[in-house]
């Protein structure tokens, strides 16, 4: 049985790093080096999470990201590659979340935390966020107990956002889960409710810090609001 988490990276000095922090965080690790062993890893029994850089020698890394996540597998992309597009490809194959290097371990430790965390959530009719309350089967919100009115699409992107907290969601990804296939192109719609959720949701709407853009790419619900 292998180690819950794996990292597909060919440099050494990357998987020494993210190993020392990995095991510092109560992890157990397994390491390989490119895509072929890479993926023979993932999918043995034990792997819960997979780091995935893209840039590998026998194969990019993007096209790893769906046979991994056909594989029941959390990914978090980790690489050089800082352009806006190739994160909203990864994120769009399914990726849970990209990290860009040089990164911070502190930060990745999170992103790791969360990514973990989202595979033994189970269905619920209640979600809970911080103080954020969202109740599924009345269809309601509330936050500091106090009850927040939505529209239907509110709600829906609200909802949306929730199951994924900590995640970034792509415009594409959020437009075709609210508004359907047709509309994943009508970035408009998606700004004009984030900003209502704003108005409604954060204590000061001109400085979010529960609904946060990510440029270029698409909306974030941090997990630990204030």
């Amino acid at each position: 049985m292998t180690a819950p988490i794996l990292i597909i990276d060919d440099e050494p000095a990357i998987r020494r790093l993210l190993r020392g922090a990995l095991e510092r965080g109560g992890w157990q690790v397994d390491e390989a080096i490119d895509a072929q062993s890479g993926l023979a890893a993932a999918r043995r029994p034990g792997c819960e999470l997979v780091m995935l850089d893209l840039g590998l020698p026998d194969r990019d890394g993007t096209e790893l990201v769906p046979l991994l996540k056909s594989a029941d597998r959390a990914v978090i992309v980790l690489t050089a590659r800082d352009a806006t597009a190739e994160k909203v490809t990864a994120l769009d194959l399914g990726a849970d979340d990209y990290v860009t290097k040089p990164f911070d371990t502190e930060e990745l430790l999170a992103r790791v935390r969360v990514a973990l965390r989202h595979r033994t959530v189970r269905s619920s009719e209640r979600i809970e966020i911080g103080d954020l309350v969202i109740d599924l089967a009345a269809h309601a919100v509330a936050r500091s107990g106090m009850p927040v009115a939505l529209t239907r699409k509110e709600f829906a992107l609200l909802v949306e956002l929730s199951r994924h907290a900590g995640r970034v969601l792509t415009h594409a990804a959020l437009l075709r889960a609210v508004w359907g296939e047709a509309h994943i192109g009508d970035v408009e719609y998606l700004r004009v409710a984030v900003r209502s959720l704003r108005q409604k949701l954060e204590q000061d709407p001109s400085q979010p810090r529960l609904l946060i853009n990510e440029p270029g790419v698409g909306y974030r619900l941090v997990t630990q609001a204030g």
